[in-house]
């Protein structure tokens, strides 16, 4: 039954339809500078559908289309993959790089929007989001794609990374501003540890290897689970054509991170790195709520801790020391500030393991260490907030968090506005529909080439 899954309950329960509204109701006045498309991805699994495990549902995108004050219009559709229709990951001649839940992202890069799951090939869409099939960079991408994907904001190259739980283990690539992969190479020395996100610097590509590692035992269908044997490392590899043969990994505390912060060099030559960590028992938390292990309560509880990373290659050492102790997932930030020093980051919120807390918006102030909450109120959960820079910004806080949130009481959801700066509500457009708990999304002003 899936009220046993707490993945298809309360703010998870699976939206039945893919609908099409226009004119939407807004409160507030909405920026006339937000024109574009706010798309977010997230596990849907069809009507009668119970997957194994939260991460093997059926991708969903949602879009809301901004423009000049007025939002007009929502829709919402099922990324339409082989393993939609029930098409098996495995066959007899191994994995089907097709058959992807294509849940966990959703990106532009390229003139092409491509909705992504780490497991898989990425899956192209058209503007109005019907699938148009699995992509594979004209022939070039032979792994699956992170989906963690990093556009250099300088250079406008989308680094990536296949991850694999047999060799070759890791395979790092880079594609031209125009979508052509231009390099890949596989990276010595990785393990078959979970890699599920990375960060790049202005001059280097920082891989992250936690303690949770290929379980050929686990039977939930994502084949994974926490090993005191598997050493926790940071590898640092220098950008560029012949980066894969200077790669170090550097052995930092247990744990396991699932998305990072951002990373950058300082001062010194150092690279900072941060994001939110699991310890054992905080993976362990986790993962049962992801199965449904029974006994697990509808609502996700956190455990987790900010971690700051700083490794000096010339010293050979790292430093490492927990920044803020709030449970929290799904850091963003001004991606203008992506590989470089940033000094506000953003995150959602979550209950933590008793039950104490809430759901809110969370902005962080690297520089004085100030934290700030918006509380979003009762029966309410806010999705990963999306920065977006006001037009004429002059500060790195100078724009917009935008945030799809699940609201209980009303059955219905909302796409919030915040401003960065002061975490104000600035307006809030409400949808035809309540959207199920996502993962990540994008931004994608109408003034990008497929606008």
């Amino acid at each position: 039954m899936t009220a046993d899954k707490p993945y298809l309950t309360g703010h998870y329960t699976p939206v039945a339809d893919e609908v099409t509204a226009t004119e939407l109701t807004v409160e507030g006045n909405l920026p006339t500078e937000l024109t574009g498309r706010l798309l977010r991805n997230g596990h849907n699994p069809k009507p009668g559908v119970t997957p194994t495990h939260w991460f093997k549902g059926s991708g969903m995108v949602h879009g809301i289309q901004l423009r000049e004050g007025r939002a007009e219009w929502y829709r919402n559709r099922w990324v339409h993959t082989p393993a939609l229709d029930g098409a098996p990951y495995m066959t007899d001649h191994g994995p089907d790089l097709t058959a992807s839940a294509a849940g966990t992202h959703v990106i532009e890069h390229g003139g092409r929007l491509l909705a992504l799951c780490e497991a898989n090939y990425p899956f192209e869409l058209t503007a109005e989001l019907e699938t148009v099939g699995a992509f594979d960079f004209g022939g070039k991408l032979r792994t699956a794609m992170t989906a963690h994907p990093k556009e250099d904001p300088v250079t406008g190259e989308l680094h990536f990374f296949g991850s694999s739980p047999f060799p070759p283990y890791l395979v790092y690539h880079v594609a031209d501003a125009k979508g052509r992969i231009v390099h890949s190479a596989e990276i010595p020395g990785a393990s078959a540890a979970l890699k599920h996100d990375f960060a790049i610097t202005r001059r280097h590509v920082v891989f992250i290897e936690g303690n949770v590692t290929f379980d050929p035992a686990d039977h939930s269908g994502i084949p994974y689970g926490w090993s005191d044997e598997q050493p926790a490392r940071i590898g640092v590899m220098p950008r560029g054509q012949d980066g894969a043969q200077s790669v170090r990994w550097f052995t930092i505390e247990p744990g396991n991170v699932l998305h990072v912060a951002n990373a950058y060099e300082d001062g010194q030559g150092r690279i900072v790195l941060e994001g939110p960590t699991v310890d054992r028992e905080g993976f362990h938390l986790s993962w049962n709520w992801w199965i449904g292990a029974p006994g697990r309560g509808s609502e996700p509880v956190s455990r987790s801790y900010t971690r700051r990373w700083v490794v000096d290659p010339a010293a050979g050492t790292v430093d490492e020391q927990i920044v803020d102790d709030l449970p929290v997932e799904f850091p963003t930030l001004n991606e203008q500030y992506l590989g470089a020093e940033n000094r506000y980051q953003y995150a959602v919120s979550f209950p933590d393991e008793k039950g104490f807390g809430g759901y809110g918006v969370v902005k962080y102030d690297r520089t004085t260490g100030a934290r700030r909450v918006h509380q979003v109120g009762d029966a309410r959960m806010p999705g990963e907030a999306v920065f977006v820079p006001a037009a004429g910004a002059t500060r790195e806080d100078d724009g917009y968090l935008l945030t799809v949130v699940s609201d209980l009481k009303q059955d219905a959801s909302q796409l919030l506005v915040l401003d960065a700066c002061g975490l104000d509500r600035v307006a809030t457009v409400h949808l035809p529909h309540r959207v199920a708990a996502g993962l990540h999304g994008s931004w994608i002003p109408d003034s990008d080439p497929r606008g």
